[in-house]
């Protein structure tokens, strides 16, 4: 017999968007507006726009904790702006959680759940 058990749980999506104060100088090829959407574990520029590997560095160790719930008390949950890693560029990197989807446990590893 099949197993029936619910294995499934949520992420946030998320959008990353390029954020800098009025007349701010950007060196690292961004401009105010630019984005990339993460949905799961997928990665999403629209065409014809590029992210700096640098930025997206500076990022990328914050996005899976950022896709989960957190307490509303953690800094997680409140901070959302990452900064550019060259220290005289006047970029940040906004994560806004944009939507919830859904996954399962089967489908995203082949480790089963415990009993």
């Amino acid at each position: 017999m099949a197993d029936k058990r619910d294995d499934t749980f949520e992420l946030f999506d998320l959008r990353v968007e390029v954020v800098a104060d009025e007349g701010a100088k950007i060196y690292c090829g961004a401009k105010v507006g630019d984005h990339f959407e993460l949905r799961g574990e997928m990665l999403h520029l629209p065409p014809g726009q590029g992210i700096s590997i640098y930025s997206l560095a500076s990022a990328l160790p914050l996005l899976a904790a950022k896709q989960r719930q957190t307490h509303k008390n953690d800094w997680m949950t409140t901070d959302a702006e990452i900064a550019c890693p060259d220290p005289h560029c006047g970029s940040r990197l906004r994560i806004t959680r944009v939507a919830v989807r859904k996954f399962s446990h089967a489908e995203t590893t082949a480790v089963p759940l415990d009993d």
